[in-house]
């Protein structure tokens, strides 16, 4: 008599596929974050100039989260574990060549970030491989891995894939770290060293342990539907011709944009503002451990809001952490004051900025699916959550080049070289520049929730 109720209210266990899925994707993201934080520090430093470091840094992003809607498909054809292996072979690959222009081409870094590009066209035409490679293997990796969850998680999903976000930031935190230690005690130039390493056990685990999750599921890979390339394209184009859907993606791009500034911004800034050698590894550390500490609170708390006001929140409070950064600049003794004789209080408002984006990213990231879920034409759900990265796409896109203009032409305009190389801002273009970024978060706001209004008071087509 109790065996009936032992096996109903004992839930089944993840299958093998499931763990060897969330271990490979806590290596793939250690393997990115370790070098995420310090690309263009770095290339600046090879000689790349004011611009081409964040440009180049928004297309690899860019790669990273449009080239999945066709890569998924190719992982849907050859099987995840052959995807995941070719993935982690271009990976590894696009990190060492990042670094081989100090290890191999004899490369000098420069103590700082150089206005005018002095790297030589074969330095750029390295970094620029590399950052293919990067990109290619990135966008295989995400929808391999997601779909093994998706296909492992049963009844369960919603604690699949709150394992999987957790996984996602500890690997966040554990390359941020590696690279720290490592960097620490030779140059900066070894965390791309720690990125292959990473990329090279994550090769491992998918070589000796991980398997297809069809096997584990015991279905044929062949029952898989499969769509072409061009049934793809021709997807793409149904979905972005859905007006409703593409003024969503652009509204929320606004807050895709301002999360690039992470990469893009503050590290410029606290290299060229605040401090010689910042270890901004350790201060964007902020997020993944905002995320990691707050997930839970913020879904219990807050998880029964609407989309639409979750992701509007989000949004300003992304906006909001960037306008923080006034307060060291008209503070007595400025940004570069120590606060307890640890670190100048404009890095701090740096650290306080990306845990404030990581709380809008909880808010805003995390019910994004749910709002495109919603939004879709009815039987085209999967087809439309299939684009939700879009806004990242194009966010990152314009990021890069956007945020460089920002620090450079605006934050620096009127800046004053000090004698220990770092700059003196000039506190209206320093303030100016801060304030257009959290004007990018209330104008995406306004235009989220004005377009959330014109849906909800508009008709729904009744097909596309």
């Amino acid at each position: 008599m109790t065996q009936p109720r032992t096996s109903s209210t004992t839930p089944e266990p993840f299958h093998r596929s499931f763990w060897t899925a969330n271990a490979t994707e806590l290596l793939e993201r250690g393997a990115y974050y370790a070098m995420a934080s310090f690309v263009v520090i770095y290339l600046g430093r090879l000689g790349m100039g004011n611009y081409w470091p964040s440009t180049l840094n928004s297309l690899l992003w860019t790669l990273v989260y449009f080239l999945p809607i066709l890569s998924g498909t190719i992982a849907d054809h050859i099987g995840f574990r052959k995807a995941l292996l070719i993935a982690f072979v271009l990976l590894t690959a696009g990190y060492l060549l990042m670094g081989a222009p100090v290890w191999i081409g004899g490369a000098q870094l420069a103590e700082k970030a150089t206005d005018e590009v002095t790297a030589p066209i074969w330095i750029g035409l390295c970094v620029a491989g590399a950052i293919l490679l990067i990109g290619l293997g990135g966008s295989v990796v995400k929808p391999c891995i997601s779909g093994t969850v998706q296909k492992t998680a049963g009844q369960r999903a919603t604690l699949a894939f709150a394992i999987f976000y957790m996984v996602i930031n500890i690997g966040s935190l554990f390359g941020r770290g590696a690279a720290y230690v490592v960097r620490t005690h030779s140059t900066l130039v070894s965390i791309f060293a720690v990125a292959a390493a990473c990329s090279t056990a994550a090769f491992l685990t998918v070589l000796f342990v991980f398997r297809d999750p069809e096997k584990d599921l015991g279905a044929s890979a062949s029952d898989k539907p499969k769509r072409s390339v061009g049934r793809i394209l021709l997807d793409m184009l149904l979905v972005l011709k859905n007006v409703r859907f593409s003024l969503f993606l652009l509204a929320n791009s606004g807050f895709t944009f301002l999360y690039a500034q992470v990469y893009n911004v503050m590290p410029l800034y606290l290299e060229k503002v605040l401090e010689h050698k910042p270890p901004v590894d350790i201060y964007t550390m902020a997020n993944p451990f905002t995320i990691v500490f707050f997930q839970l609170a913020i879904t219990k708390m807050f998880g029964k809001i609407k989309p639409i006001v979750s992701i509007v929140i989000g949004t300003l409070l992304i906006g909001a952490s960037m306008i923080i950064n006034l307060i060291p600049i008209f503070v007595q003794g400025g940004p570069r004051i120590t606060v307890a004789n640890l670190l100048p209080l404009g890095s701090l408002f740096i650290v306080l900025t990306v845990a404030l984006v990581a709380f809008g990213e909880l808010f805003a990231q995390a019910r994004t699916y749910e709002y495109i879920g919603a939004l879709a034409p009815k039987g085209q759900e999967g087809l439309f959550l299939g684009y939700a990265n879009l806004p990242m796409a194009i966010g990152a896109l314009v990021g890069g080049p956007v945020g460089a203009f920002l620090f450079n032409e605006i934050m620096c305009k009127n800046a004053v070289k000090q004698e220990d190389g770092l700059l003196h801002l000039d506190t209206t273009y320093a303030s100016l520049g801060w304030g257009i970024l959290m004007g990018v978060g209330l104008f995406s706001a306004a235009m989220m929730w004005l377009y959330n209004r014109w849906v909800t008071h508009s008709p729904q087509p009744s097909h596309n």
